[in-house]
C-alpha cells in the first residue's frame, strides 16, 4: 500500500466512524449483567418473563435465564422492571421548534434568518438529550434543519461531544419550488432554498442525491406534495431519487398528506410514507404489495388539546377534538388491518411546554388511542423502525445487538400508561438513565 492509499483507506475509516455507527466504547470495559423482571422480545411480540442480559462494551452478548456472573461484573438490578429496547422515532426534526402560534412560513423563515444552523443545532442537542432520557435512543431525523446541521449533531453526538440518541439524518429534504413556505415572494425564494433542496429536473434530482450523500445523509427525505404549498414532485424526479438513492444504500421517506400524494410515491418506489392522513384503501393494498411502511404522525387526545389551548383558537370540548381526530383513527386501523408496517415516528416539531423527547412519545398513545394492541405499538417503535432503517443491531433485546436498553415502572401490555415511567436508560452500551 502506497502512501496515497494508506491515506485514502484512514479516510474511508473516518467516514465510517462519523456517517452512522456511533463510537465504540473500549473493548475492555466490564461486563455488565442486566436482571430484567420482564423482557419485551420485539422480534416474537411477545413479553418474557425474568431474563438476564449480559452487555460487554457496546454489544449484547447474550440474552437467557441465570446467566452466571463473571468476576468484576458489574449488575444491575431491573427485576421490578419491564425491560425493552431502546424506542426508535422515525420522524424527527431536532432542529426545528414551533410556537403553536405560529406557522410553517414564520416560525421556518424565522429559523433559517434569525436562529441559523449553529444555533438550531446546539437547541437540537438540547432537544436530543431529552429523547435520550424518554427511553428513545434511535431517530430519524428528516430535514428542517438548514444545509446540514443534522449532519454536524450527529457527529457530535457519535463522537461524545454532546448526549443523544443514534441518528439517521437525511439533510435538506428534496421539494418542488417553495418547500414549505406558503405565501413566501418569489424574490425570496433562494430562503425557502436554506431549508429544502428546490428540485428542477430529473437530472438536478439525481445530483441533489448525490450531494446529500456527500454532505453526510444517510437517508432521504422527498416531499411527493409539499404542503401547505400546492406543487408535486413529478413521478420521474421522484424515480430518478428513488434510484439514486436505492443505489447509494439509501433509504427514501416522502412526505405525502394526500391519497394522491401517497399513491404517487408509492408507485415511484419509496421505502416510507409520512403522515398519509388521507389514503384509500386501493393505496393501501398498493403499499402492502411493494413493502411500503407507513409512518402515521398523529396526535393523540392530551397533545392535541394543549395545542389548541396554546394556539389560541377556540376552546373545544374532549368531544369535538375527538370527532376531529377520528378520521386519522379510522385510516391507522385501515392500514393495520390492510397488513401494511406501521413505524412510530412523532413528527413533533411544536412547543409543548414540556421536554421535547416527552411530548414525541406521546405518538405511540395516539396509535393505542386508535385501537392499536400495545404490542404491536411497542413493536412499530423497536424492530419495525430498525427494520425500516435497515439495522439489524437496533430495535430488539438479543445476542450481537447494540446494547440500546431500557426499562419502565409497570407492565405496558396491561397498562400502556407504564411506556411513560422510564427508569433504566442504556445507549450503545453506556448507561444515561439508572432511577429505580
Amino acid at each position: 500500500m502506497n502512501r496515497i492509499s494508506f491515506f485514502f483507506f484512514a479516510a474511508q475509516i473516518v467516514f465510517l466512524l462519523f456517517s452512522g455507527a456511533p463510537a465504540q466504547p473500549n473493548a475492555a470495559e466490564t461486563v455488565t449483567i442486566i436482571r430484567a423482571g420482564r423482557l419485551f422480545d420485539s422480534e416474537q411480540g411477545v413479553f418474557l418473563p425474568a431474563r438476564d442480559i449480559r452487555v460487554k462494551g457496546n454489544l449484547i452478548e447474550a440474552v437467557g435465564e441465570n446467566l452466571p456472573v463473571p468476576d468484576g461484573a458489574k449488575v444491575i438490578d431491573l427485576r421490578s422492571l419491564t425491560v425493552l429496547p431502546g424506542l426508535i422515532d422515525a420522524h424527527t426534526h431536532l432542529l426545528y421548534l414551533e410556537n403553536p402560534k405560529g406557522d410553517l412560513s414564520t416560525e421556518g423563515i424565522k429559523a433559517v434568518t434569525m436562529e441559523g444552523t449553529a444555533l438550531r443545532a446546539l437547541r437540537g442537542a438540547a432537544r436530543g438529550r431529552t429523547f435520550l432520557l424518554a427511553g428513545i435512543t434511535t431517530v430519524r431525523d428528516l430535514g428542517n434543519s438548514g444545509r446540514f446541521g443534522d449532519v454536524a449533531l450527529r457527529t457530535a453526538i457519535n463522537e461524545g461531544s454532546v448526549d443523544g440518541p443514534r441518528m439517521y439524518v437525511s439533510g435538506p429534504g428534496l421539494s418542488s419550488e417553495g418547500g414549505q413556505f406558503p405565501g413566501l415572494q418569489f424574490d425570496y425564494r433562494h430562503i425557502a432554498e436554506e431549508e429544502y433542496r428546490i428540485i428542477r429536473g430529473v437530472e438536478d434530482a439525481r445530483n441533489a442525491v448525490r450531494e446529500n450523500a456527500t454532505y453526510g445523509a444517510n437517508t432521504i427525505k422527498i416531499y411527493s406534495n409539499n404542503t401547505p404549498n400546492p406543487t408535486f414532485l413529478s413521478m420521474e424526479e421522484m424515480r430518478a431519487i428513488v434510484a439514486e438513492a436505492h443505489l447509494l444504500g439509501m433509504k427514501v421517506a416522502a412526505h405525502a398528506t394526500n391519497d394522491l400524494a401517497v399513491k404517487r410515491a408509492v408507485e415511484a418506489g419509496v421505502d416510507s410514507v409520512e403522515h398519509a392522513y388521507q389514503v384509500t384503501d386501493e393505496t393501501l393494498k398498493l403499499m402492502k404489495e411493494k413493502g411500503v411502511a407507513m409512518v402515521p404522525t398523529d396526535a393523540d387526545l392530551q397533545t392535541f388539546k394543549f395545542f389548541i389551548e396554546q394556539s389560541g383558537r377556540p376552546s373545544m370540548t374532549e368531544e369535538q377534538i375527538a370527532n376531529i381526530l377520528k378520521p386519522q383513527r379510522d385510516r391507522l386501523l385501515r392500514a393495520v388491518n390492510a397488513g401494511v408496517t406501521i413505524v412510530a415516528g412523532s413528527d413533533m416539531y411544536i412547543n409543548m411546554q414540556k421536554p421535547q423527547g416527552e411530548a414525541a412519545k406521546r405518538v405511540l398513545f395516539a396509535y393505542f388511542q386508535a385501537g392499536m394492541k400495545p404490542v404491536q405499538i411497542l413493536q412499530s417503535a423497536t424492530i419495525n423502525g430498525a427494520r425500516l432503517l435497515n439495522n439489524q443491531r437496533i430495535g430488539a433485546v438479543k445476542a450481537g445487538a447494540f446494547a440500546d436498553i431500557i426499562a419502565v415502572e409497570g407492565n405496558p401490555e396491561a397498562d400502556f400508561n407504564s411506556i411513560e415511567k422510564v427508569k433504566f436508560v442504556m445507549k450503545n452500551g453506556r448507561v444515561y438513565l439508572e432511577d429505580k
